[in-house]
């Protein structure tokens, strides 16, 4: 386990460690885990530009000036989406581009536990915001990414290490019971990084499981199961929650620190230097320094059931499958 003082002394390396103006997008930076991320990110980065996409404006007001008074020096600037449509995500991305010319990283959270309405572009809502929008964002930005001369990272946090089985008949996971959605999802993601590091291998793609965290996951949930779940939430919680600040520091230390190098890694994008007693990271092909990872909350890779449930993933072409069903829906919904 990366011990909480190992993850603190890296990032109270990122000033000096990594250079000034760095440019990061939170896409779900308004609540949870994204806000607990980009207000760390904010204290420790130097005159860093922000963009963090979300639905509230009040919220969006509310983090901005937060971060402000944590870091004066930086720049933090809203952008009201809805994530779910993919067109509008073409939207926000297309205006990113028009502003920078390179991004440092791209931290993604957004998701919802509502499932069983379908998004207005026909793609499952749960889906559309986890896997889809998230994908779709990543996708577009690879290129800015790969013009940044210091840090290139992707973070989307999700369910890394409960990787499961695939149901191909059922990419959107209209029909998968909901024992198995955990497993079905977290093996998208998964392996929706490997696809998109195959275009980008000198990027680094980290899928991580967050832990037990507050978060407002829950709040469009509906039906009596989801309600059952809220009265649970709410009388376990407070005794298992990992601290928000914790969660943020945990995940700033996956954004940041050489432990996770791009596949074609080179010293300059890797990352805070590791200290002493901290190795890389394992990375989903069991290789050390692979450039994709699947990390659990303790910030350690999954293990080696994991690595060979991917594999065979790889080898028997689901991965390839569950990629071309991707692309396809862009190329429907979008065009391209």
């Amino acid at each position: 386990m990366v011990s909480l003082t190992e993850v603190q002394s890296s990032n109270s390396r990122i000033d000096s460690a990594l250079p000034p103006g760095l440019v990061a997008v939170f896409v779900g930076g308004t609540r949870g885990i994204g806000e607990y991320t980009l207000r760390q990110f904010a204290k420790h980065a130097r005159q860093a530009r922000v963009y963090f996409v979300g639905r509230s404006q009040e919220n969006g007001d509310r983090v901005a000036a937060e971060c402000k008074a944590l870091n004066p020096e930086g720049e933090y600037i809203f952008v009201k989406a809805d994530t779910s449509l993919i067109r509008n995500v073409d939207d926000v991305c297309r205006d990113l581009k028009t502003k920078e010319k390179a991004i440092n990283l791209l931290f993604l959270t957004t998701g919802t536990l509502n499932s069983g309405t379908e998004t207005s572009e026909g793609l499952h809502f749960p889906m559309a915001l986890t896997y889809y929008a998230r994908t779709r964002f990543i996708a577009n930005l690879l290129p800015l990414l790969q013009q940044a001369t210091a840090l290139r990272r992707v973070v989307t946090v999700g369910v890394s290490g409960k990787e499961g089985p695939l149901f191909t008949d059922d990419f959107q996971g209209w029909k998968v019971p909901i024992l198995s959605q955990r497993g079905h999802l977290g093996s998208l993601l998964t392996l929706s990084l490997e696809a998109l590091a195959q275009k980008a291998p000198d990027v680094s793609f980290i899928h991580d499981f967050p832990g037990p965290v507050k978060t407002d996951l829950a709040r469009d949930a509906k039906g009596a199961v989801m309600a059952v779940l809220k009265v649970a939430f709410k009388i376990v919680g407070p005794f298992v929650y990992i601290p928000n600040e914790e969660s943020g520091e945990r995940h700033l230390f996956l954004a940041t620190s050489a432990r996770y190098p791009a596949g074609a890694s080179v010293d300059a994008s890797s990352g805070v230097p590791l200290a002493d007693g901290l190795a890389v990271a394992r990375g989903t092909t069991g290789e050390s320094g692979s450039g994709v990872y699947s990390v659990g909350s303790d910030g350690e890779s999954a293990g080696p059931k994991v690595e060979a449930l991917l594999a065979q993933f790889r080898k028997d072409g689901t991965s390839e499958e569950m990629w071309n069903h991707t692309e396809g829906e862009f190329k429907r919904i979008a065009g391209s």
